[in-house]
């Protein structure tokens, strides 16, 4: 496998406007995230900037960075277009989509996201995931379920659905999903290249549009609690204070 690990980023952010170019520990949040995914080891890191300003920083910090369209829909629209820029050759064969921000996302879990794509050629994309441990999470539709077949216990194991809601039902362990990718180039082209879909659309999560293509999805389960990401002043404000603790 050849990863190349791309961080979309864009400064129009609903709740925290211009949080790529936050400061944590004195660095701009998206040279943080891309300092986290160099010491993963997993691949080049490039950022899919939606804005000259953040490419500027990302440069200036010693990373490469490409310029995509501000009007692509998502981020998974701006890593294909980041990717089809920097490598039209199609060298690289997994792409990573690493969000902008999770400065404190831990290097082994983005080495994870590589597990099942390595372990199985038929897996199509690779997330991560972890055992839900707060009671109340589980009914937080906030909180990103996923409904995971074999024995995830062990480490892998496919994903069946992803919801907002508490499930599966009954007695057992409930998983949060973590939104880190890995793509085989083609899966990533052909999600991308498919209009939203139902259950997409009604539970707001669009890697039920990869399922509904038939596309499948591995999860790698990493312990401990998930990466936070960072959406409000409140979620930046926790993000500097573990980021000071790393």
């Amino acid at each position: 496998m050849s990863p190349l690990i791309i961080i979309p980023a864009r400064m129009a952010s609903t709740r925290l406007p211009g949080k790529p170019l936050a400061d944590i520990a004195g660095s701009p949040m998206i040279v943080r995230v891309c300092e986290r995914a160099a010491a993963s080891g997993c691949g080049p890191v490039l950022v899919a900037a939606a804005e000259q300003e953040i490419a500027d920083a990302v440069i200036s910090a010693g990373f490469e960075a490409v310029l995509t369209d501000p009007a692509l829909p998502s981020g998974s629209d701006r890593v294909w277009a980041a990717a089809e820029a920097y490598d039209s050759a199609g060298q690289h064969d997994i792409l990573i989509n690493l969000q902008g921000d999770m400065p404190t996302l831990k290097p082994q879990a983005l080495r994870a996201v590589l597990a099942p794509l390595t372990a199985d050629p038929a897996c199509d994309i690779s997330t991560l995931a972890s055992q839900i441990t707060e009671e109340h999470e589980r009914s937080d539709p906030n909180v990103v379920k996923a409904i995971i077949a074999g024995a995830p216990g062990a480490g892998l194991g496919r994903a069946l659905y992803f919801t907002r809601a508490a499930a599966p039902h009954g007695d057992g362990p409930l998983f949060h999903h973590i939104g880190v990718y890995a793509y085989r180039r083609k899966a990533l082209q052909t999600f991308v290249a498919a209009e939203p879909t139902g259950l997409e659309q009604r539970e707001r999560l669009e890697q039920l549009r990869a399922l509904e293509l038939g596309l499948r999805i591995d999860c790698a389960v990493i312990p401990g609690a998930p990466p936070n990401g960072v959406d409000t002043p409140e979620d930046l404000e926790q993000a500097r204070q573990e980021y000071a603790a790393l």
